[in-house]
């Protein structure tokens, strides 16, 4: 039996491999140069994702509209998702691990990372009774993304 919270991903020991989903005028940029530039804002929390299925159910299998539709393939560093977990405050209080809210909504305020499990998806869209990650990137680390 499947583990209800587990990550799964396509990793080795050096990268893991994530996806977004962009606009054209973001994606096409970030396929020519192998890296985010502009258009893509430094300035916002971008989420990563390493279910494919997730992402996408979310983005309508590429015909979202508001800027869906290309869906990028990105291998990280394991050593860069594994520090963004480290610094990750998950979405909602876990009473297990905050069972004080108060704690947990000073801890999320000021985090750089959030984490939040979303039900996962099959291939044709139906929910499954596991959790997928998706991890939140904050503005104070979207550069360090891009750049390592």
């Amino acid at each position: 039996m499947a583990t209800e919270y587990e990550i799964r991903a396509n990793y080795n020991s050096d990268t893991i491999v994530i996806y977004q989903a962009y606009s054209a005028p973001i994606a096409d940029p970030a396929i020519e140069h192998q890296r985010f530039v502009a258009p893509f804002s430094f300035r916002r929390m971008t989420w990563i994702k390493p279910s494919f299925l997730w992402l996408m159910y979310r983005s309508n299998w590429g015909h979202k509209k508001k800027g869906k539709q290309k869906i990028l393939a990105i291998h990280i560093t394991r050593a860069g998702w594994d520090k963004a977990l480290s610094l990750g405050v998950p979405t909602h209080p876990e009473p297990t691990v905050y069972p004080q809210a108060s704690k947990w909504e000073s801890e999320f305020e000021g985090a750089h990372v959030h984490i939040q499990w979303d039900t996962e998806r099959s291939i044709r869209g139906a929910g499954l009774n596991h959790f997928s990650i998706q991890v939140g990137i904050s503005r104070h680390l979207i550069r360090e993304y891009v750049e390592q």
